[in-house]
């Protein structure tokens, strides 16, 4: 599923670079996620109370955050798949889950 998911992301990335002129070199992965956590940041900001609502309705605000999150776990996974890393194999890892039997 880890790998599906990632495949997508990194099919939509593609061809968003592709349409907008981008070079996505292993710097731009890191870069972007950095600015994709930064954009996550303001929506929790504006979310909790510490930021400017900038006209936005709560739900918006709530939609924001939502999206945002969105982006920062595509960008993850983009990274991910750049570098050909094994995201399954190190979250059993790092959070200690047991591997789970094929159903």
């Amino acid at each position: 599923m880890l790998d599906d998911l990632a495949a997508r992301f990194e099919r939509a990335s593609a061809a968003y670079a592709e349409a907008n002129g981008l070079h996505r070199d292993d710097d731009w992965f890191m870069l972007k996620l950095h600015e994709e956590v930064g954009e996550l940041t303001q929506a929790y900001n504006r979310a909790t109370g510490r930021g400017r609502a900038k006209g936005r309705t709560p739900e918006e605000i709530r939609l924001d955050l939502a999206d945002e999150a969105a982006d920062v776990l595509g960008h993850v996974y983009l990274l991910v798949h750049r570098h050909g890393l094994d995201l399954s194999a190190a979250i059993e890892r790092k959070w200690r889950f047991k591997p789970q039997k094929p159903a």
